[in-house]
């Protein structure tokens, strides 16, 4: 049951005005105010979806709004910015426009930004026709399309002597949502290039920074078309990778944990704040934004953190279901960025080694045309914008990618699985389901294994077997991971060295739970001498006796009872499928 005197969780509240006037919990970013008031002032800002960015843009629009200055006080008491407030607070005319609401068909996109831009400019008009000459909305409204209209509201807004702070809030959502469909990209760079319909817009944008837009603050989750629509808008400034406004959107661990701590005093939890940090950490953290802030500052998904908050204060247990279903990506969406033809080479090669090895190299890439979007650092780079993989660590001249946290790689795994049915690779997901609850619960283990040999044997095409060991581990651990009783750990994710994969059991989402893996893959060539495969096979069982002795796995398995298995293929025959050791919770 609810405590009436805790402040409300604000999950799903992306209006900054509504989460105070509701007495919402509020992590205060306010501070960063200041730091984009000393930046340029055309500032752009990418971040992955729902991670507070629409907040972060409604929060400032409440503070510049002119109309607002009455309400000071009540909006911003008790946050940082209300005690250190800047000169050019409520001094501008607010005008927000949110791409999310225009119509992504290529086919209506003209008609629905037309239409989308006649509301926000016919609203603008009437919120401050007090502060503009008379007639200007009936001036704008003679206009026939979004380039005029907004022209002229510029015009207009000069005359009558004010500024505008112009907001958009994800920019690239039509692009996004057109390059979902790689064939339309020819029609997708006409509206974006030379006289195309959008980058006129843009270009009207940019005149309108010369005469009445003051300031200029634009959201999206990728910089894919920050070169298709603005390369002539030369006067803005990429804050992304910026490492001042690496905290500018989500939550550090402090922040985390003084909410947690904060909902503590209102509501039993069924551990202590410190192991709730150590529970969630894995599947919500690790997001960095700036390569100048590797090893210092990660972020926490704020979404994510509020929607666990959200359940575990209103059923004082831990949620089962750790992954909120809103925030699951569209992959559809990046999967026909780079699809020719249904020809998956570079992309399962990218996929797949960050989920069987754990990381990809590569270089950032601020901004790139979406017509080099299968070039390799830049389809990397989108990875990054989106939040799928995070900044790990640095080789010579090349960033290390990782995958930042479980909820990422599960949703990768997933992604890869679905790569395999595309290539006519079945599997089957009721049976192999069942044989993964049996695995789980009763300790049957080696029918699933034969299960996933025999899904190989049969539907794997002649590309699958040209990637040989590599090929055989992925499609072993996307099959083996859609149990949701186990947290998948792969070799990658420690620098000392790692088994293939380790399923930790969820013991506390499932107390009946008594069985963990610890699971060593190996493969020879169809060739391969009885030597070879002896020594394969010796060299995995140092490994596992090495492995089960971690640590983690001693820690995280001693309520069950675990099994050190073997996997061995000879090209794309099941060799060996033993169980090497077994340790006893």
């Amino acid at each position: 049951m609810w405590n009436p005197k805790a402040r409300r969780i604000p999950y799903g509240i992306q209006g900054f005005e509504m989460l105070r006037r509701d007495n919402c919990y509020y992590v205060d970013k306010t501070r960063f105010i200041q730091e984009i008031e000393y930046a340029n002032k055309y500032f752009f800002l990418v971040r992955p979806r729902r991670f507070g960015k629409t907040l972060t843009m409604t929060m400032l629009e409440a503070y510049y709004d002119i109309n607002k200055k009455e309400k000071f006080e009540e909006i911003f008491s008790g946050l940082w910015i209300g005690d250190h407030p800047t000169p050019s607070k409520n001094t501008y005319l607010v005008l927000h426009l949110n791409f999310a609401m225009v119509n992504g068909n290529i086919d209506d996109y003209r008609s629905s930004f037309d239409g989308m831009c006649r509301i926000w400019f016919d609203s603008f008009c009437d919120t401050y026709k007090d502060l503009l000459i008379p007639g200007t909305r009936a001036e704008v409204e003679k206009c026939t399309n979004a380039v005029e209209k907004i022209n002229k509201l510029c015009e207009m807004v000069e005359k009558s002597h004010q500024k505008i702070y112009l907001f958009i809030d994800e920019y690239d959502n039509f692009t996004n949502n057109i390059l979902s469909d790689y064939t339309l990209l020819g029609r997708y760079m006409d509206e974006t290039h030379r006289t195309g319909y959008l980058r006129t817009f843009f270009n009207a944008i940019k005149d309108g920074c010369q005469t009445s837009i003051e300031r200029l603050f634009i959201t999206g989750v990728s910089p894919v078309t920050l070169d298709d629509l603005t390369s002539g808008f030369n006067i803005g400034s990429n804050y992304t990778t910026d490492a001042r406004f690496n905290e500018i959107t989500g939550f550090t661990e402090q922040e985390a944990r003084e909410m947690l701590n904060y909902y503590s005093e209102y509501f039993k939890f069924p551990c202590s704040v410190d192991e709730i940090i150590e529970t969630i950490r894995p599947w919500y953290d690790n997001y960095c934004f700036a390569e100048d802030c590797f090893g210092e500052t990660t972020m926490y998904n704020s979404d994510m953190l509020l929607y666990f908050t959200d359940k575990l204060c209103n059923s004082g247990k831990l949620p089962k279901n750790i992954i909120d279903s809103n925030i699951r990506t569209d992959y559809g969406k990046l999967k026909m960025l780079i699809r020719k033809d249904k020809e998956m080479d570079f992309e399962g090669s990218i996929i797949q080694n960050l989920v069987t090895d754990g990381f990809v190299k590569g270089k950032l890439v601020d901004h790139f045309p979406a017509e080099q979007i299968v070039l390799k650092d830049n389809f990397i780079s989108l990875m990054y914008y989106f939040g799928m993989v995070t900044i790990g660590g640095f080789a010579r001249q090349e960033v290390i990618f990782k995958i930042p946290n479980v909820v990422v790689k599960e949703q990768l795994i997933n992604y890869l699985m679905d790569n395999y049915n595309d290539n006519d690779l079945v599997y089957d997901s009721w049976n192999g389901d069942r044989l993964l609850s049996d695995m789980a619960f009763d300790g049957k283990w080696k029918e699933f294994f034969e299960f996933v040999a025999k899904t190989i044997k049969t539907f794997a095409t002649t590309r699958d077997k040209a990637k040989g060991e590599k090929f055989i581990h992925g499609f072993t651990l996307a099959s083996t991971c859609q149990c949701s009783a186990y947290f998948p750990h792969s070799e990658a994710d420690t620098s000392a060295g790692f088994p293939d994969l380790y399923l930790e059991p969820r013991t506390d989402q499932y107390p009946d739970l008594t069985h963990s893996y610890l699971i060593e893959f190996k493969y020879v060539k169809e060739d391969a001498t009885a030597t070879e495969i002896q020594n394969k096979e010796a060299e995995a069982i140092l490994q596992l006796q090495k492995y089960s002795k971690y640590g983690l796995v001693v820690e995280k398995s001693k309520k069950t009872t675990l099994h050190c298995l073997l996997v061995m293929y000879k090209g794309f025959d099941l060799e060996k499928c033993e169980e090497v050791l077994t340790v006893e919770g």
